[in-house]
């Protein structure tokens, strides 16, 4: 710190040039277990009603689903690693400030001739 520098100033978390300056487990407190299951593909969407005074990841989270967003989405607009992300969107899930939304599927996962057109093009690669 400069002399006659204020300490505040030494609290900088992020960093143009370096990025984030906080571990991303301190986000969740260490937690690495999200106590809803979401897949990658799986949609969330934030509640009409966010609660108030969420941490910043959290209330960017919300900010990211005003519209049906996909784990995969958020974690990348979060800059997170998907694990942490799912852990942050099961707590806003948990606090009910968001919500999740089926996802469908394109084709029956029973078709035979799909099967076989993907083995095929499996054994090709």
């Amino acid at each position: 710190m400069p002399p006659g520098g204020d300490p505040a100033d030494d609290e900088v978390w992020l960093d143009d040039a370096a990025g984030r300056l906080v571990r991303p487990y301190t986000v969740t407190a260490g937690r690495t277990r999200p106590s809803v299951e979401l897949g990658l593909l799986s949609l969330v969407v934030a509640a009409e009603r966010p609660p108030p005074g969420v941490d910043p990841e959290y209330a960017r989270a919300l900010d990211l689903c005003r519209t049906p967003t996909s784990v995969a989405e958020v974690a990348a607009q979060l800059r997170l690693p998907v694990v942490v992300t799912k852990v942050v969107l099961s707590d806003l899930l948990d606090r009910r400030a968001m919500t999740t939304q089926a996802t469908h599927i394109a084709a029956d996962p029973t078709d035979r001739a799909l099967l076989e057109k993907l083995l095929d093009g499996l054994q090709r690669a």
